[in-house]
């Protein structure tokens, strides 16, 4: 069961949510929207994983990365199985998406890379999964 639910903020959040669906492969389950354009919270699922995001607003919750001018952090999403992470590969390298690790085989055992949303963000995949 899921207890820690990544959240990240973007200035666009409609905009990476239609980014996160095509280039990675997000599901959208619920998208509440906000006053004027923004986005108050939305959920999205990959690989029985959910994460939350909402628009950038003036609170002690975060900005994006784009407006910090750099990266203080990032998302990573474990798959059973190499051939799930060279296929999220193949798709996030279709669209164009920013690659910012090629595909590996790591020393620690996984096969894994990683790419870098619109705004900044770092999302790696791969199939190393860290023992709690």
């Amino acid at each position: 069961m899921q207890t820690i639910y990544p959240s990240v903020r973007y200035n666009d959040a409609k905009a990476a949510i239609v980014w996160l669906k095509t280039a990675l492969g997000f599901e959208e389950k619920e998208v509440c929207t906000g006053d004027g354009d923004t986005i108050a919270h939305a959920e999205l699922h990959l690989a029985g994983n959910l994460i939350v995001l909402a628009s950038v607003k003036d609170d002690p919750y975060g900005t994006s990365p784009k407006n910090l001018g750099g990266v203080t952090g990032g998302i990573y999403i474990a798959f059973d199985s190499a051939a799930d992470v060279d296929s999220r590969y193949a798709r996030a390298k279709a669209t164009g998406a920013e690659i910012i690790r090629e595909l590996e085989d790591t020393d620690y055992g996984s096969h894994e890379f990683g790419v870098r949303d619109p705004e900044g963000h770092i999302w790696s995949f791969g199939t190393y999964r860290p023992q709690a």
